[in-house]
């Protein structure tokens, strides 16, 4: 039965295309201090992710679905940033001294050279806490006033020298990257740009105010995987205008190239089926009557159509449905929302897939 199965795939995390430029802060021979971070995670375990969450941050304007604040439990303000740094700063020292009293029993920190007794060392990188990758969410990352970005990027980069630290991504709109903006990115260290295309079509990004056309989004994943990163798509099934017809057609154009052989542009994809949150431009239009949401079983349908084509290309989908967060059941006014969505929508596709393979077995 397991061979008929397709295997889940998991992103392509630990794998980055050559540096096009030496950063500043390489070393002379042209290696990242503290590097050895990501190799040793990938042969080990994957990465825990580190969300360092900056509400609105960037943002040029309001997306009619969007409360970044409950959907992140985090309040965002003037000095949003700043608190996030801090919030981070501390998380990393303690993982900082887990790690070091994981792999040395207080020995040495994380990154630092194998102690003679290889054999007990290696017993003990098994069980230390894998390392980090920071991930900067809830924002528009590239247009961060330059100062704010250049924190965030020194914090990465200083706890990547420490080994603690091993990778690095964040999230933008696709009509917020350039190719030199995305290349000053990759050489800064960044590793992965997550898109919140939301839909590739131009009704649907019209009637969600969105503000870009399908062929800017298009554009954009070409360039985040042209300038050798990971590129992670966002998209969100039931948004105004998104039917279940439009949501396949988008995961389709996420997963171009669909040629023999051709590695699909995303790495990995993310589906957030659109909820109406209080205090949104979408409760006022929900309240009015101008837009209905998908109900549940639409949803489990479109995103099991839409997993299965994932899997087909041996790309991921590392979410669906938002976070759990304090505050957000309250928060949602309508919607298709439900604490087991993933596993309503993964038990869908499961059995599609063996359907599809039963009926092509020989006899009744």
């Amino acid at each position: 039965m397991s061979a008929l199965i397709f295997p889940v795939p998991e992103p392509r995390c630990g794998v980055r295309l050559p540096v096009p430029a030496m950063p500043a802060w390489l070393d002379e021979s042209g290696h990242r201090p503290g590097a050895g971070c990501a190799s040793v995670a990938t042969q080990r375990k994957r990465p825990r992710i580190l969300p360092v969450f900056l509400p609105f941050a960037g943002c040029p304007t309001r997306c009619v679905f969007c409360a970044q604040d409950v959907q992140t439990g985090q309040r965002g303000g003037a000095n949003g940033i700043a608190h996030a740094l801090e919030q981070a700063e501390a998380r990393l020292e303690h993982e900082a001294r887990l790690f070091q009293e994981a792999t040395t029993g207080g020995g040495s920190a994380p990154g630092s050279p194998s102690t003679p007794n290889a054999g007990r060392g290696a017993s003990a990188l098994d069980a230390s806490p894998s390392p980090l990758e920071i991930a900067f969410y809830g924002g528009t990352f590239t247009l961060l006033p330059e100062a704010e970005r250049d924190a965030c990027l020194e914090l990465a980069h200083r706890w990547r020298q420490r080994g603690v630290v091993c990778r690095v991504r964040c999230s933008t709109r696709p009509d917020a990257v350039t190719e030199r903006g995305l290349t000053a990115l990759r050489t800064a260290g960044m590793d992965c740009v997550e898109l919140g295309v939301q839909s590739f079509d131009d009704a649907a990004l019209d009637a969600a105010s969105r503000g870009y056309a399908g062929s800017v989004a298009r554009a954009a994943c070409a360039m985040v995987a042209g300038a050798g990163l990971e590129l992670g798509v966002q998209l969100m099934p039931g948004m105004p205008g998104v039917t279940p017809e439009v949501f396949r057609a988008d995961v389709h154009t996420a997963l171009l190239p669909d040629a023999d052989g051709a590695i699909p542009l995303a790495a990995f994809l993310r589906f957030y089926p659109c909820l109406v949150l209080r205090g949104t431009p979408l409760a006022e239009r929900w309240r009015a009557g101008s837009y209905v949401p998908w109900p549940l079983d639409t949803t489990v349908d479109a995103l099991a159509d839409g997993l299965l084509a994932a899997w087909a290309r041996g790309v991921a989908v590392v979410r669906m449905g938002l976070s759990p967060e304090d505050g957000l059941d309250d928060a949602v006014l309508a919607g298709p929302v439900h604490p087991a969505l993933g596993q309503l929508v993964k038990a869908e596709a499961l059995r599609r897939h063996v359907a599809a393979h039963l009926a092509r077995l020989p006899g009744e």
